[in-house]
């Protein structure tokens, strides 16, 4: 007789251990670790992991013998989502899209599966809603329904055999965490759930040649739910965030092993579900009629484009002993490192000032191109000084006060210049030999350069 095997896995980071205990050695999560009990130990199941990879073969070959044709990729009615995805969605890829509750996931697979429906077989599978809730939201929204079809399932292995029968060339899972496998005797979420669910389905993706998309819930961090081996297994990972009083949201790829990372896609929710804003600079520049001081606008490199983002400052005294120091969309250690720069090379003393920081439009920032443009609006601010509504800055700041070059600096002044910037402050290095008509660009190498400058 076959015997159950049982492990003891951490439901934060996914570690397994030989037997309990109160604390993850792995994570330092107290209380995160529960008993699994697997599938019969028999030899008969070793045949599952085969063809992970695509293939069930092992025959050897060598670079020159792999066929390079590269497979069409299928476009989705939203260029934005094509963008994030690198040119569009691979066949036989398995890709991850998580988000808050609320944010849209369902409603933007479900545009695009109805439209690509309509040349192309495709498969939606719920396991979360009904399919009347789902075919009320497709009314609402206005979308063809004649061509989708429709499963709800939470068995992967009754999913994986209907889709054979039905081949379609596009399969949505919604969603990863209410999937089942039936020789897993956990509950449905639990980590060796969504890990042997999420990796049944990457194998038949593979081995069929089909898309799938499955969608991911997120912990109350943000990140996304379940093992870390659910980020591996899979060939990209997006997240669609927003915030629920905005009616903007932006998918960004965080891996992708067929396009760049860090691709920033924006969409606009309205009544007819979610629509692609071609031009996101011209919303996170909707700057006030008057001009007010500790505003300033930067041009910060998302994935493969510019994006032009207003960044506000206000510095305030502080009745504290201890000044706050509030950045909402940056780093705030990088704010406290950058107003020690302020002080030693720039000669502002804010040790007695509250600073607070917000990049407006809900993106987050997080690379270092920023850097200049905070501390010019930081002084902008202090000192009661508005700056020149036509001014972009952008540049590093080393600790030494020194002012660093950022990658693609022609593209940055080029999609300045397209949206009416007449002045821009730049990292030396980044001044091109002929600046883009009707702009003038002062390179700086030091930060009391661009002080001058201002």
């Amino acid at each position: 007789m076959a015997k159950n095997k049982t492990a003891y896995v951490c439901n934060e980071c996914g570690q397994d251990f030989p037997r309990w205990q109160g604390q993850c050695s792995a994570c330092q999560q107290w209380n995160t670790i529960t008993e699994v009990r697997l599938g019969n130990s028999s030899a008969t199941r070793t045949h599952q992991f085969s063809g992970y990879a695509g293939t069930s073969g092992s025959e050897v070959q060598t670079l020159d013998q792999i066929d390079l044709n590269e497979l069409p990729r299928i476009a989705s009615p939203f260029t934005e989502l094509d963008r994030v995805l690198g040119g569009g969605i691979v066949p036989g890829s398995a890709i991850l899209i998580g988000g808050h509750p609320g944010a849209g996931k369902s409603t933007l697979l479900l545009q695009t599966l109805c439209q690509l429906a309509q040349t192309m077989p495709a498969l939606y599978i719920t396991g979360e809603e009904s399919l009347q809730q789902v075919a009320m939201r497709a009314h609402r929204l206005g979308l063809p329904t004649g061509q989708l079809k429709m499963l709800s399932e939470t068995s992967v292995e009754t999913i994986c055999d209907i889709a054979i029968k039905e081949k379609p060339k596009l399969m949505v899972i919604d969603s990863i965490q209410v999937m089942h496998m039936s020789d897993i005797q956990s509950s449905p979420g639990s980590v060796s759930q969504v890990r042997e669910s999420a990796s049944y389905l990457t194998r038949f993706a593979k081995q069929q040649g089909v898309a799938v998309i499955m969608v991911g819930h997120v912990t109350k961090d943000g990140s996304l739910a379940g093992p870390k081996v659910l980020e591996h297994c899979i060939d990209c990972s997006v997240m669609f965030e927003g915030d629920s009083d905005s009616r903007y949201r932006t998918l960004r790829s965080h891996k992708n092993r067929f396009g760049a990372i860090n691709e920033l896609g924006v969409f606009a929710m309205t009544e007819r579900g979610l629509k692609e804003v071609a031009n996101p600079s011209a919303i996170f520049l909707s700057r006030g009629d008057e001009a007010s001081s500790g505003s300033l606008v930067m041009v910060v490199w998302e994935g493969t484009r510019p994006l032009l983002v207003e960044l506000q400052v206000l510095v305030d005294n502080s009745a504290m002993a201890n000044p706050r120091r509030v950045a909402v969309g940056m780093d705030a250690n990088r704010l406290a490192m950058l107003l020690a720069v302020m002080h030693r090379h720039g000669g502002l003393q804010m040790s007695d000032q509250d600073v607070f920081v917000n990049v407006v439009g809900g993106v987050k920032v997080s690379e270092t191109s920023a850097d200049l443009t905070l501390l010019l609006a930081m002084v902008s601010s202090f000192r009661g000084e508005v700056l020149p509504v036509d001014l972009v800055v952008f540049g590093e700041v080393g600790l030494s006060g020194e002012i660093r070059p950022v990658p693609n600096g022609q593209e940055r002044l080029v999609e300045a210049a397209k949206h009416g910037f007449k002045r821009a402050i730049v990292p030396l290095a980044n001044k091109p030999k002929k600046a883009p008509l009707g702009m003038e660009v002062i390179g700086v190498s030091k930060l009391s350069q661009a002080l001058e400058a201002l």
